[in-house]
């Protein structure tokens, strides 16, 4: 990715130079292993870590790969040329390319995984503050975008986080999922390696075995891995659009903190545009744009082929360096995101007591009114002030069939907010626990 949208913890685990030393590491693990069975010499297992504070050349590596067309083979002979030919003879011995590779590709995973775990931690917190923060705020709840019941901006934030909770779930899953190796040699049947030299390797390296390997880990694994990520970049994109839709200025229940001197516009010097949250949309595309090739990824010709290659090389680091930003560019908004409770009930009362409508329908149910003309009543008084702007307790006081079934006490009573927010604390126990 671009260092627009980089941090450089993630992408440190895609550096050349990162990949190259997981590579020695499993190639001196397995010589050990290997030396502990008798397969080889021990002192030729102890020279191979004279290299263990080599600095590895990737340019040289490149040089070499250049004439070999094989980046397994160039990293080899340039490790021969730290340790010696004759006390690197026994490196890889009985193993396969991709034992190396698969392997390392999967510590990579295991790390990212470890920063986005640590990234959704810190979402996480700041969801939760915001959500106690607001637990009474009211505000409109919406759906298809219309005025629908009262909610609270707790209850939006406690959604969310309850969202996110399942996200970090999963990768927690996922990662478990995609840590695994393989030492397995050629088609996986261990026919010139020992299978205690894949657990040496894969304890070493804080992996489990793989069951079986054919001669590649198997890509179910890795295609489960990157949906995961492309489920929490929705979820991203689910938060995003919800402060987009506040920040709106005919809404303006929510924005973006805008900071002293920040340009909104080259044109309009009164704009303050949702900038953070429609990058952020962006990114989720571009996250979820590693799924499908993952899923594609998992049906390789018998026991290997390398259409995977190519692909993995690219959503590897794309989709989790553009995740870690992403989460970090969300947790930041939501830190710093303004509130503006006296907006929210502007826009509720918009069209007086109009989100009190179910309210009226079910009393009228209750004092013995069909359904369908109890409907028609308080539909006719609603049309009304959705055209004149007019209240809606005073057209239905105004109204001689809703006063016939209902009392003026009664009617008032429908009015009142608190109905809607008397089970607040307990969703947010279900959400959150007790505190």
């Amino acid at each position: 990715m671009i260092p627009r949208y980089s941090r450089p913890d993630m992408v440190a685990i895609w550096e050349p130079a990162t990949k190259f030393r997981i590579w020695y590491e499993i190639e001196a693990h397995a010589c050990d292993a290997m030396a502990n069975l008798g397969v080889i010499p021990r002192e030729n297992a102890e020279a191979v870590w004279k290299a263990k504070d080599v600095e590895f050349d990737v340019a040289r590596i490149d040089e070499i790969e250049a004439v070999t067309k094989h980046d397994v083979i160039a990293f080899l002979t340039h490790l021969a040329e730290h340790v010696g030919s004759e006390e690197a003879r026994f490196v890889h011995q009985g193993m396969t390319s991709s034992d190396v590779l698969d392997t390392c590709l999967n510590v990579q995973l295991v790390r990212a995984a470890d920063i986005l775990l640590a990234d959704m931690d810190d979402l996480l917190a700041a969801l939760k503050r915001r959500a106690f923060e607001h637990k009474d705020t009211l505000r409109v709840g919406r759906s298809h975008g219309i005025h629908a019941e009262p909610t609270t901006m707790g209850l939006t934030f406690a959604r969310f986080y309850a969202e996110m909770d399942r996200n970090k779930n999963r990768l927690e899953k996922a990662r478990f999922e995609i840590a695994t190796g393989a030492i397995s040699g050629a088609v996986g049947t261990f026919a010139n390696i020992d299978p205690a030299v894949e657990e040496h390797v894969c304890e070493k390296l804080g992996l489990r075995a793989e069951p079986i390997s054919t001669q590649v880990i198997p890509r179910d694994r890795h295609a489960m891995f990157f949906a995961t990520l492309g489920v929490i970049a929705s979820s991203i994109e689910n938060i995003a659009v919800e402060i987009r839709h506040m920040q709106r200025t005919e809404v303006l229940e929510g924005a973006e903190f805008f900071s002293m001197g920040q340009k909104g516009s080259s044109a309009m010097p009164h704009k303050k545009n949702p900038v953070l949250t429609e990058n952020l949309t962006g990114l989720a595309r571009l996250v979820r744009m590693a799924v499908v090739p993952a899923m594609e990824n998992v049906a390789l010709w018998h026991e290997r082929d390398i259409s995977h290659s190519s692909v993995e090389r690219m959503i590897g680091p794309d989709a989790t360096v553009t995740l870690d930003f992403a989460l970090a560019r969300l947790t930041s908004v939501i830190d710093k995101m303004l509130i503006f409770p006296e907006n929210m009930l502007d826009n509720m009362n918009k069209f007086p007591g109009l989100v009190m409508s179910q309210r009226v329908l079910l009393a009228l149910t209750q004092a013995g009114v069909s359904r369908e003309d109890a409907y028609a009543m308080v539909q006719r008084n609603a049309l009304k002030v959705w055209e004149h702007r007019t209240d809606f307790k005073e057209e239905l006081l105004a109204d001689a069939e809703v006063c016939a079934a209902l009392s003026v006490e009664e009617i008032e009573e429908k009015f009142d907010m608190g109905y809607h927010t008397k089970h607040v604390d307990t969703i947010f126990k279900r959400v959150f626990g007790e505190r």
